[in-house]
């Protein structure tokens, strides 16, 4: 038997995919873990039980069925689905939008979204093979209306990407802007609404109005990060088409169960999320009080603020073994900036004093 050279073995795939790099995840080991927006919180020894015993029951032996059906119907109670929609669940949101590219995967088409944004709206495009348009906000990361117009209108895109709120900027952008490019969109909109526990806004009071919108969420920033529960609401011959693509059996029996679990027990959820914005506030606070720091209002549970030193002051908080998020060369935009997760009062205690040491 011969050794083929790994020149050779890899000729199988695609040049692009060569090129590309996967998508970083961070060394969190011994670090206070303050860099992907997570819930911070843990269930209680008491819910931990309920839950493991749930768990421990489940028919493993079985595929997925009725079970997904059940957490899907919970989930539209919970968002208010209006109605002639319907509800898709995905293995987190990464998978949702994947399926999106790949149902909307025809000859010339395109999807385009702001930037600085969420990473993978670009790299699923060019993973399936679709064309991707980035347009850059304005230097306050706010949408450049005039400039999405003028691409929409140059590139027909297939698909129209507004996070709301954003990331990493954690901001929401003004509703008349985002209706004219409503509007204008000739092919799909899909809201990524993943933060929306954190918002003070929401776009599910609107989508009724256009047959053409999509809202996403996702389970992560509901405290289920682990979980990987995503979903999307849209009209029913809209979702029909994109399901048609759904991998069969996407979303296992335990995932499903813990968040099923979780709706239950909402209020629990809920109470945690105040407790991040009233944490958020106090930050936003915190930071407001630093010269050399400058940060943007925040929808999320995340705060996006610039240093005089993006990769020093980085460096300093993970040698005080706190992890962020270093976002400086994602985007030109983004030059000296770090994303910072809003964690417990105690971690955003030991944050603050770190930052200002690094400083």
């Amino acid at each position: 038997m011969t050794r083929r050279d790994e020149a050779q073995v890899l000729r199988v795939f695609r040049d692009d995919v060569q090129s590309m790099h996967a998508y970083a995840i961070q060394d969190s080991t011994g670090m206070l873990k303050l860099d992907a927006m997570e819930n911070p919180h843990r269930l209680s020894p008491e819910l931990q039980a309920e839950l493991g015993s749930r768990l421990g029951a489940m028919a493993l032996n079985r595929y997925p069925a009725d079970q997904t059906n059940t957490l899907r119907r919970k989930l539209g109670e919970y968002a208010s689905l209006p109605a002639g929609f319907d509800l898709m669940l995905g293995n987190g949101s990464d998978e949702l939008i994947s399926l999106l590219a790949m149902a909307c995967d025809i000859p010339g088409a395109s999807i385009l979204a702001p930037e600085p944004g969420f990473v993978m709206y670009g790299m699923s495009a060019k993973l399936q093979g679709l064309g991707y348009v980035g347009v850059p906000l304005t230097a306050d990361f706010e949408l450049d209306g005039p400039a999405m117009l003028a691409a929409i209108e140059k590139h027909q895109p297939a698909i129209v990407y507004i996070a709301y709120p954003n990331n990493p900027t954690a901001n929401l952008w003004d509703d008349e802007v985002i209706e004219r490019i409503v509007q204008a969109a000739p092919g799909l909109v899909v809201f990524d609404e993943a933060y929306q526990p954190f918002a003070s806004r929401s776009y599910i009071d609107r989508i009724a109005r256009h047959s053409h919108v999509l809202l996403m969420r996702t389970m992560s920033k509901f405290g289920l990060a682990g979980v990987r529960i995503g979903y999307m609401i849209g009209p029913k011959a809209v979702i029909a088409q994109v399901d048609k693509v759904r991998p069969p059996y996407n979303i296992s029996v335990l995932n499903c169960e813990t968040a099923l679990f979780a709706l239950e027990h909402e209020a629990v959820f809920a109470q945690q999320a105040q407790q991040l914005r009233e944490q958020r506030t106090w930050l936003q606070a915190a930071l407001a009080e630093m010269p050399a720091v400058k940060s943007w209002p925040s929808d999320a549970n995340m705060i996006l603020v610039r240093v005089p030193d993006a990769a020093k002051t980085f460096e300093g908080l993970k040698s005080r073994g706190i992890l962020i998020k270093n976002v400086s060369r994602m985007h030109p935009l983004l030059a000296n900036c770090l994303r910072l997760t809003v964690g417990t009062a105690q971690e955003n205690t030991q944050m603050m004093a770190a930052l200002r040491d690094s400083l």
